[in-house]
């Protein structure tokens, strides 16, 4: 459904769906935690005001995390300071993306104080490197208030992920004081007998 709204619909006339797609998650209650609207790569600034809508409809009281996938929403320093001040205002996370090989769609502005990564390996040794300045930047945030950090590693050949995720977690652990549990590094499922 969520796909729907973001790559069907582009955050035209939604509002019917964000409300057939908000009303179950609200179970969670306090189990929730941010929920991550992808647009498509193609979604460019031009539509500013359907995201400016759609911020409008979105219930407050659910944690929102958008990410925007084309450059034009950061290469434009008006478009881009103009997108952080209307995710600041809607207390919404802005997704930072970091995929190897398109430093075009880094940025590192946050919007709330809760940091929405979406890590993209390449499956090479640089990944590990990557994390390592990952985990230094984020003792400098948490040094600065972040009270939330929600880092989603996606790899092309995903059996790689969970060890990509176990030695970031391990790094992250030392190095700011938490006590996160390991994926399970096994990329093989356990057999069972029956």
């Amino acid at each position: 459904m969520v796909n729907s709204i973001s790559h069907f619909k582009r955050l035209k006339g939604v509002e019917a769906l964000v409300e057939e797609y908000t009303l179950p998650i609200r179970a969670f209650e306090e189990k929730l935690g941010m929920i991550f609207l992808q647009l498509r790569d193609d979604f460019k600034p031009k539509d500013f005001d359907r995201v400016e809508r759609f911020l409008e409809i979105w219930p407050k009281d659910l944690p929102l995390a958008i990410e925007l996938r084309h450059t034009d929403w950061y290469n434009d320093e008006t478009v881009a300071a103009r997108t952080y001040q209307l995710f600041e205002e809607h207390n919404v996370s802005n997704i930072i993306t970091d995929t190897a090989g398109r430093r075009d769609l880094l940025h590192m502005r946050l919007t709330t104080p809760d940091a929405f990564i979406r890590y993209v390996g390449a499956n090479h040794e640089t990944d590990y490197s990557r994390l390592d300045e990952w985990v230094e930047r984020l003792k400098i945030w948490k040094d600065h208030g972040l009270r939330n950090l929600y880092f989603f590693v996606h790899q092309n050949v995903e059996k790689e992920s969970p060890l990509l995720s176990a030695y970031f977690i391990e790094k992250l652990n030392k190095a700011l004081g938490t006590d996160l549990d390991l994926p399970n590094k096994d990329p093989e499922p356990p057999k069972l007998d029956l």
